[in-house]
């Protein structure tokens, strides 16, 4: 079962949670008051007083709205509520929410954002189905460039397909309850959603046996990272032997930055196992990585074997050609654990098939969009969000699925789903997918399972991402790898000295 502290919630799922609290004491009206409560502290952490609109809808989230009115009004805020509905035709906690106000009233149809300088959207949050239509695309649409705050999800974002069909709120600041939802962290929702606070709303334990999660938010406490740790008796060929395919002359450059990326990752042993043509170029070029020279004409799994690799890395710069075809099957044959990325997905474009029969638990798969199209072609076309679609894949092709991107979604062929968002877009630059892989070779090399491997690679990937400024580049990646594991490594001795501290006390 996915860690509950790190769930991600579909809105069903959500809703049965609100249940369960409702069975075990918490009233409906609580779980409003508690999410009202958290709009106001939010905004009232990071604007001072101004004239505010609320758009209140018909339903309990335009009941979030009208108690967090009621909240603003209280600490001296201006405060305008613009109803879809009178508060005489509500009903059940909405009705009770809206009996608080004894501010100005109007109806939608009245509000001007430019009178304002903050428009808090509770019309429809997560669970709308149908896009905005009237009054509500209106100010939707009237809103872009106001500061506006959402609560739940922006109004037109959908929660689950984390997308709109028509006219959406763009926030600056989201106010959640409880878990995250699929629309807070795949894109093109996430973009609509702003800052996103997550707010406790008392949903008692146990919540998660009625409300299973659709995935987790990747996060260090789901995953180990091998090697931050290393025996004082530990010698380079027990630390992991990870090969890495290079392309041919003059297209080598993203096989290397693999190879490098595998030994930031605390592989023992990298070989960069170069054709002829490369050699010279490559072995110029490295240092701490082993290249040689392989037949071309040989069976890749033998060479595999020869070289004892506990992993192998193929695709980057491999070429979309019949060899890549040929090695990667005889790769497959070895049951080694593989890294594909690149031409060794692309090259199957024709019958995806061929290489799904191949596949084994060990392998992992790395397509970013245009590569997950050509090997899954289908998938994109039925309506799924990123999670379901990542899941499909893994669950058809039988290895783990790296779904890369702003919002990249590692899936297991069991069902299991993370999805990352602890990166920065300046990983948008040719050859940092290329590390990546490296680094998922590195912790399968170093005998981690695969779909932890997947997630603590992408998550460190991401760590370091962050760490570049105007200017980097994969190569300035490259070298701030050693201080995102650094970092992560004492992040769990913090975290540990803690749990001692809070067991003794």
């Amino acid at each position: 079962m996915t860690d509950p502290r790190h769930a991600v919630l579909d809105v069903e799922a959500m809703g049965r949670a609100d249940r369960f609290a409702m069975d075990h004491g918490r009233s409906g009206g609580a779980l409003m008051d508690a999410a009202g409560a958290a709009i106001v502290e939010a905004i009232c952490a990071r604007w001072a007083p101004r004239p505010v609109a609320v758009l209140c809808g018909p339903g309990n989230n335009g009941g979030d709205g009208w108690e967090a009115a009621a909240g603003l009004k209280a600490r001296g805020w201006p405060v305008e509520v613009f109803a879809m509905k009178p508060p005489g035709e509500l009903e059940g906690d909405a009705a009770r929410a809206a009996a608080k106000w004894d501010g100005s009233l109007n109806r939608l149809e009245d509000c001007d954002p430019a009178r304002f300088g903050l428009v808090l959207d509770a019309l429809f949050g997560a669970g709308l189905s149908r896009p905005l239509e009237g009054e509500p695309a209106r100010l939707a649409e009237a809103c872009a460039g106001a500061l506006v705050v959402s609560a739940d999800v922006p109004s037109g974002v959908h929660g689950d397909r984390a997308r709109a069909d028509g006219p959406a709120f763009a926030a600056a600041l989201t106010v959640t309850f409880h878990r995250v939802k699929p629309a807070h962290l795949l894109h093109p929702g996430r973009a609509a959603c702003g800052e996103i606070v997550l707010a406790d709303i008392g949903i008692p334990d146990g919540w998660e046996a009625e409300a299973a999660p659709c995935a987790a938010h990747n996060h260090p406490d789901l995953w180990d990272v091998p090697g931050l740790q290393i025996d004082p008796g530990a010698h380079k060929h027990r630390r992991g032997r990870l090969c890495v395919l290079s392309g041919g002359k003059g297209a080598s450059g993203a096989a290397r930055l693999a190879a490098e990326a595998g030994l930031s990752g605390g592989a023992g042993y990298v070989t960069l196992l170069c054709p002829p043509d490369a050699l010279a170029e490559c072995a110029a070029s490295m240092q701490a990585v082993v290249t040689r020279a392989f037949d071309t004409e040989a069976d890749f799994a033998e060479i595999l074997d020869g070289h004892r690799a506990d992993c192998a890395v193929m695709g980057p710069g491999a070429g979309k050609t019949d060899d890549t075809r040929r090695r990667v099957l005889q790769a497959l044959g070895q049951k080694a654990a593989l890294v594909l990325d690149a031409d060794a997905l692309t090259v199957f474009e024709d019958d995806p098939t061929v290489l799904f029969k191949a596949l084994h638990g060990r392998c992992v798969l790395t397509p970013h969009a245009g590569e997950f199209s050509k090997v899954f072609p289908d998938l994109g076309e039925n309506g799924l969000n990123k999670i379901e679609t990542a899941r499909a894949a893994a669950q058809r092709s039988g290895a783990v699925v790296v779904f890369k991107g702003p919002d990249t979604v590692i899936a297991s062929p069991d069902g299991q789903v993370r999805v990352n968002t602890h990166a920065s877009a300046r990983l948008a630059t040719a050859g940092t997918g290329d590390s990546l892989a490296g680094l998922i070779g590195a912790f399968l090399a170093q005998g981690a399972d695969a779909f932890d491997a997947a997630s603590a690679a992408v998550w460190v990937h991401g760590e370091a991402s962050l760490r570049m400024g105007p200017g980097a580049h994969a190569g300035t990646l490259l070298s701030l790898l050693p201080e995102a594991l650094s970092a992560l490594r004492d992040r769990r001795e913090r975290m540990a000295a803690l749990r001692r501290v809070m067991a003794g006390a």
